[in-house]
């Protein structure tokens, strides 16, 4: 190949991993950060996001993968409005601290590890949302039982207020996974991709009538209700510097336009800002930057 095709090649190469990579969250393109910024009283200054491949974006870019630039908690993405990036208009100082501690496939008895891995982050904002994969099992019979998941949920928050007793906290509920089977157990596509095992206690034999299968998702949905009850419990327990979302996540609409077309359970890009909205309402951020004005 001559060797001015060899340079053309390897600086598009270099262009499109740019372009892959990069983000508006600083430095992502080579840029430098702009100056530091004073903090805002008041308002966050750091944060970091617990959960699972909901909060990891996973599948909101082009691969069924973790994409954390998208995630509604902590991505710096411009096609997403997460909290870090709301939170930035209004206190940017918290540019370049934001730490997304989520993990694919993680239940309850995994809070605790990422709550200490925030700890060490020295956050002072923690979001959670964690719960689908303690239902999303095998079958009814190997999802977490509900006094099993407070435990976990009540440890996991317990090392935050240990390590982090300044840090406010908010506890955001699981979206309603049922729905998901409700709009697109009808759409060849969507039950061609749970066909891979995705969800099978909710999405095993998605256009079956039988009782059993009825049965099954019905189980489901109420187990998720209870896990949802259970996330506000332990939120109020923990005491004023934390907030539960109220279920506003679980009233989220999901429909198949705000599913990836890949494995048509995981959020895009469309869904990780519907729930970057609902979490910014429910944080009640919004409110504190206009009285810090």
């Amino acid at each position: 190949m001559p060797r001015r095709w060899t340079a053309a090649v390897t600086a598009l190469l270099a262009a499109f991993a740019l372009a892959c990579e990069g983000s508006d969250g600083g430095g992502g393109g080579g840029q430098p950060d702009p100056p530091a910024a004073s903090p805002r009283p008041g308002l966050p200054g750091s944060i970091a996001a617990l959960g699972d491949s909901i909060t990891a974006g996973f599948g909101s870019c082009l691969i069924l993968a973790a994409c954390q630039r998208n995630s509604w908690s902590t991505g710096d993405s411009s096609r997403v409005e997460s909290l870090y990036r709301q939170l930035r208009e209004v206190n940017p100082a918290i540019r370049g601290k934001a730490h997304n501690e989520a993990v694919n496939g993680a239940r309850a008895s995994g809070l605790a590890s990422q709550a200490a891995a925030a700890v060490r982050a020295r956050v002072d904002y923690v979001t959670v949302l964690i719960g689908a994969n303690d239902a999303c099992r095998g079958g009814i019979e190997d999802m977490t039982a509900v006094a099993a998941f407070r435990t976990e949920i009540d440890r996991g928050l317990a090392t935050l207020k240990k390590g982090l007793p300044k840090a406010r906290v908010l506890v955001v509920s699981i979206p309603n996974l049922y729905r998901v089977w409700e709009v697109g157990h009808e759409d060849t596509r969507a039950v061609r991709a749970w066909r891979g095992r995705i969800c099978p206690a909710l999405l095993a034999s998605p256009t079956s009538t039988e009782p059993a299968d009825r049965t099954r998702r019905s189980t489901f949905r109420a187990r998720i209700d209870a896990y949802n009850e259970q996330l506000g419990a332990a939120c109020k327990a923990y005491g004023s510097r934390c907030r539960y979302d109220g279920g506003a996540a679980h009233r989220v609409r999901f429909g198949l336009d705000l599913l990836n077309r890949l494995d048509y359970f995981h959020p895009n890009v469309a869904g990780q800002n519907e729930l970057a909205k609902v979490a910014w309402r429910a944080s009640g951020l919004a409110g504190q930057a206009r009285r810090a004005d």
